[in-house]
């Protein structure tokens, strides 16, 4: 049975079959025919989206007790998916809202005049929609959370880049669509064996940069002054790129922090090609190559004035040394683990290749002699424009943004569990600081290299805590090894 963190089973009917995917806005009407890429619609009937209001999760009562038997972390940042675009029909999970079968509301399209509903997409090639910081507040509206397909009927089309933040890929819509077990078993069997996060939130209601940036460091910001922190002002939708000649993020990151603490890291690279548009030039920019060395919007770190002067520019490497660090027991205490644009899945992705890619990575942990150390957080780094109804609750002027997945992946992850803290990529951090840190924060007034960011993230009341998703009092737990390239899974039960 599965379990959930306070007891929240009010969508556990949402194990939904085939037949019954198709539901309308208000008073629906099955389209059982409706082909991929194209939205259950209803004519005729009021279109009124079901937004879950912002109520905050507050953080569960965590023992501790143990953490230090987590000797490795890892997070896995995957890209451009929403919480409801992967997981909303999970059984127990707060997924899209429905009663007797049917999804109960949908989100207007101006294209059409009509109601699009969620609806099952089988396609593995998704297309998603613009995901900047302008698009963020279009598509939460106030709270109405109805703003997805407007959004992507007013978006760029017709780009140079495929995967710049503020283009459409297509005139046809899919941001309503969802995937399953059926074509994403692996996500769900990890989620049964081990531990999905269902309020999970983006730290910056924005795009890929400024989340990787939030990831290492909590804060998106622009420095007028290269290598000067105090030069440094808060910057949500972040478009500075090391472009310049200099390093552009003065301010202070983990690294440093990790660096003082003899505190080993590394941030592992898959070369590929570089994605999106540093400055959302969607007309103008084309995709490079990525790699270790070449500083971009999915790897940061390079142009961190903190990385340079510790002399750690070597610790960003190529995910190949990843494979040999899990295999040979070499891998450091904390790595981050980013993608080429191919297995990135970020529209337009392949789904399936980016599942293999992952299931790769964690297959060669629990082959490896740290697996019963080691706890890996996956995630994805923004919603891509994909259908979501949670609200975001607000923290500061920057976010928190759209809800995307988050799994906790360790031999000491509870199993079967439903996490519904209110989280953000700051948990990630808070836990690595209390586990090789000794709580010690990236916090202006006691890190030894201040600068102007206005709260420390890891504090925010409303963040839950990592540690209630691990139970340190029993052992730990065998792998879970899945085929990389795995069968479909069943359509209305659980991926493992």
């Amino acid at each position: 049975m599965i379990r959930t963190a306070h007891g929240r089973h009010r969508r556990a009917a949402l194990a939904l079959s085939a037949a019954l995917i198709t539901a309308g806005c208000s008073s629906a009407t099955p389209h059982p025919s409706a082909p991929a890429f194209s939205p259950a619609i209803v004519t005729n009937a009021p279109c009124s989206a079901v937004a879950e209001p912002a109520t905050v999760i507050r953080p569960a009562s965590t023992d501790s007790t143990g953490i230090h038997k987590i000797q490795h972390v890892i997070v896995i940042m995957q890209e451009n998916r929403s919480f409801d675009s992967y997981f909303g029909t999970y059984p127990g999970a707060d997924g899209i809202p429905a009663a007797n079968a049917h999804f109960t509301g949908g989100v207007y399209d101006p294209g059409t005049g009509r109601c699009d509903s969620p609806y099952h997409d089988p396609s593995m090639i998704n297309y998603g929609g613009p995901h900047s910081q302008l698009d963020a507040t279009r598509d939460v509206n106030s709270g109405k959370m109805d703003g997805f397909v407007t959004r992507l009927q007013a978006a760029q089309h017709n780009c140079a880049s495929t995967v710049d933040p503020a283009c459409a890929l297509s005139s046809v819509p899919d941001v309503m669509g969802y995937h399953d077990a059926r074509e994403i078993p692996n996500y769900w069997a990890y989620a049964n064996r081990f531990t999905l996060q269902d309020h999970m939130f983006e730290p910056n209601a924005s795009w890929s940069l400024p989340e990787h940036l939030f990831m290492v460091s909590e804060w998106s910001a622009v420095c007028a002054t290269p290598d000067d922190p105090s030069s440094c002002r808060n910057a949500l939708n972040n478009v500075e790129y090391i472009r310049h000649g200099h390093d552009p993020y003065a301010w202070t990151d983990l690294t440093y922090l990790l660096h003082k603490a003899a505190v080993s890291w590394a941030y592992y690279v898959s070369p590929g090609t570089q994605p999106d548009c540093a400055d959302n030039a969607a007309l103008t920019c084309k995709p490079v190559p990525q790699g270790p060395a070449t500083p971009d919007i999915w790897n940061p770190l390079p142009g961190f004035t903190t990385v340079r002067e510790d002399g750690q520019l070597g610790n960003i490497q190529s995910v190949a040394n990843f494979y040999t660090a899990a295999d040979q027991g070499t891998l450091p205490a904390v790595s981050w683990v980013v993608p080429d644009g191919s297995h990135s899945e970020h529209p337009p992705a392949s789904v399936r290749n980016g599942q293999a890619y992952v299931t790769k990575l964690i297959n060669s942990v629990m082959r490896g002699p740290e697996w019963s150390s080691t706890a890996i957080f996956l995630s994805w780094d923004d919603w891509g424009g994909f259908y979501d109804h949670v609200v975001p609750p607000a923290v500061d002027e920057n976010g928190y943004g759209l809800r995307v997945p988050g799994l906790v992946i360790s031999p000491y992850a509870r199993s079967g569990y439903i996490d519904h803290q209110t989280l953000s990529f700051d948990a990630y951090v808070k836990f690595i600081e209390d586990d090789f840190l000794g709580g010690r924060r990236i916090d202006p007034s006691t890190d030894g290299r201040p600068d102007p960011r206005t709260d420390v993230r890891e504090n925010a009341s409303q963040l839950g805590n990592v540690v209630a998703d691990f139970d340190f009092n029993k052992p730990p737990r065998p792998p879970l090894l899945l085929p990389q390239l795995p069968p479909p899974g069943p359509a209305s039960t659980l991926g493992g």
